[in-house]
């Protein structure tokens, strides 16, 4: 039974609690036995690994609960220049610079497949725990379709066997479309209820679906074992229609009226703010014209409309749309939640134990607790005192995913 001790820390469980002092964390194998202060160690193995601390601050594994690990935006004609194949070898460098961030568990909000999830699980390569959507479900002409008047597609990942095409329409087109992506592998339908900012032929306030489509989606997933839905949602009316359809978070949010919030807190919705995501597109080189254009739009309202969600007391979970922006660069997003008004330790617990629970995975991860599995983060600086210290991965001193240290030693 391998044993892991890591000690002379200052602990922050991920629950919100004040932090522990001189801490220390048991581990066999892949779960945490113990959590506790030094002077209180229980018996362990004399051949244990011990890791210190080294005075730093010990961390659950963080989670962001919206990214796109299979690619990353760059100048559209290297993108369309790029083979095919190539791509999935860039994912290689996608997980490990997330790792390396602290990121140990993220959900794909669309492109990644279950090969690659395997690849991670079978050690062919090194990444974080993966939930997977497959692919977003879009309408035709809307967020999603990359449709262009020359007749090209402006396409950010090509459809493949285990990534078929999300455009659909019509409730018999979107209830197909969603037992396509569930079988393909997806553990959470992902569905675009609004337009975007990178979608060419629409904008961000433009609704997309119709109530009784959005009720399929949301219906199909739960005969399939209470799989659910997430939604890109950007405008008002495109985000109530989704609440109402008992779709489990609100991905951006950019949009929201008084409405919307009051109905996100009567239906228990999760907000994924993904702040970072408009002021990424405006450090894209050689965006085209509409999406520079709807980013400046949106910036504003944005960040007023997450933190009036925050102030209501809506249910905030961490994410980023990591591949908008560079993957590793993911924790970027804590110090802007913290502009609209969150306390860093709240910024943490809405990327650890509210994003865990946003995934479905708190009885696994989120926390540092007994029975979890032994994701763990230590970081050089007291991030309550400086949250942006943690954008810096060489503060990041050590990550362990399931009891492995991936990074550091």
């Amino acid at each position: 039974m391998a044993q892991t001790l890591i000690y002379n820390g200052t602990l922050i469980d991920g629950n919100g609690g004040p932090p522990l002092q001189d801490a220390a964390l048991l581990i066999e194998n892949e779960r945490i036995v113990t959590v506790t202060s030094g002077n209180t160690l229980p018996r362990f193995d004399l051949d244990i690994q011990r890791i210190d601390a080294q005075k730093g601050w010990i961390l659950p594994g963080l989670i962001d609960t919206h990214v796109h690990i299979s690619m990353e935006i760059e100048d559209q004609r290297k993108m369309m220049a790029t083979p095919f194949s190539l791509n999935f070898y860039k994912v290689i460098g996608y997980m490990r610079r997330t790792l390396d961030a602290g990121i140990t568990t993220v959900r794909d909000a669309g492109g990644a497949d279950v090969g690659m999830k395997q690849a991670v699980e079978q050690g062919l390569m090194v990444g974080p725990r993966l939930q997977l959507s497959i692919n977003a479900l879009t309408i035709t002409g809307g967020h999603g379709d990359g449709w262009l008047p020359s007749g090209m597609k402006y396409q950010i990942w090509a459809d493949h066997p285990g990534r078929p095409s999300g455009i659909c329409d019509g409730v018999e087109g979107v209830r197909q479309k969603v037992r396509e992506m569930l079988r393909a592998g997806a553990e959470v339908i992902k569905v675009h209820a609004t337009g975007g900012v990178l979608s060419p032929t629409d904008h961000p306030e433009f609704t997309q679906f119709s109530p009784e489509e959005l009720a399929v989606i949301v219906q199909e997933g739960r005969f399939r074992r209470g799989i659910k839905v997430m939604a890109h949602a950007q405008g008002a009316e495109g985000i109530k229609n989704a609440v109402r359809a008992g779709i489990h978070s609100i991905e951006h949010g950019i949009y929201l009226d008084d409405e919307c919030i009051e109905l996100m807190l009567k239906h228990g919705t999760f907000l994924v703010p993904t702040l970072l995501a408009p002021l990424s597109v405006l450090e894209i080189p050689n965006m085209p014209e509409w999406g520079i254009r709807k980013a400046h739009e949106a910036i504003e309202a944005h960040r007023d409309s997450i933190s009036r969600a925050y102030r209501a007391g809506v249910k905030i979970a961490m994410g980023t749309d990591a591949g908008v922006m560079p993957h590793g660069t993911n924790l970027r997003e804590l110090g802007l939640m913290c502009e609209c008004g969150m306390t860093p330790m709240e910024a943490l617990v809405a990327t650890t134990r509210t994003a865990a629970e946003c995934l479905g995975w708190q009885e696994r991860v989120g926390t540092l607790e007994a029975g979890k599995l032994a994701d763990v983060v230590i970081a050089k600086t007291n991030p309550l005192e400086q949250i942006r210290a943690l954008e810096n991965v060489d503060n990041i001193r050590l990550v362990m995913k399931g009891g492995q240290v991936v990074k550091g030693s």
